[in-house]
């Protein structure tokens, strides 16, 4: 597992009228502020990645479908550095993933529905100077292959 990365596994109530899924806490171990939090989604097949921050930690958790999360963690110094990380999460597994700054991330849609990922970051986005900082998903020196693996 990449230094800094962590996962709760969530915990699902479920009852005749229907469930509810605690997805992060203040009193979570890991919890360290809030700043805002958004909804993404990735159409089936559809990758959405690379980025990084160099302030921010993201709290993702797929609420609808399914989607493959693939870390990579390129930070100088870390005893993970080149270590790449995949999570398949959402209607088949409950998690949410704690990713740190300066960690690599994207996602892609998997099966035939969309995948809904709600994120929680520590930072509110910055329209002025974004802490986003982008790297192509297939053309650039990630030694990840974003195709489906048969087999």
């Amino acid at each position: 597992m990449i230094e800094g990365v962590k996962i709760k596994q969530l915990k699902v109530i479920p009852d005749e009228r229907g469930f509810l899924m605690e997805m992060l806490r203040c009193d979570d171990e890991f919890f360290q502020k809030f700043g805002q939090v958004y909804l993404t989604v990735a159409y089936p097949g559809v990758v959405k990645g690379w980025h990084y921050h160099k302030r921010q930690t993201d709290h993702f958790v797929a609420v609808s479908g399914m989607l493959k999360v693939v870390l990579y963690d390129m930070r100088d110094g870390s005893p993970t550095k080149g270590e790449i990380n995949e999570f398949f999460m959402g209607d088949k597994n409950a998690i949410l993933l704690v990713i740190p700054p300066y960690v690599v991330h994207g996602m892609k849609g998997i099966g035939t529905q969309p995948g809904y990922l709600i994120n929680i970051p520590t930072e509110p986005y910055n329209y002025k100077k974004p802490d986003e900082y982008r790297i192509d998903p297939h053309d650039n020196d990630i030694p990840y292959n974003w195709e489906k693996k048969d087999g």
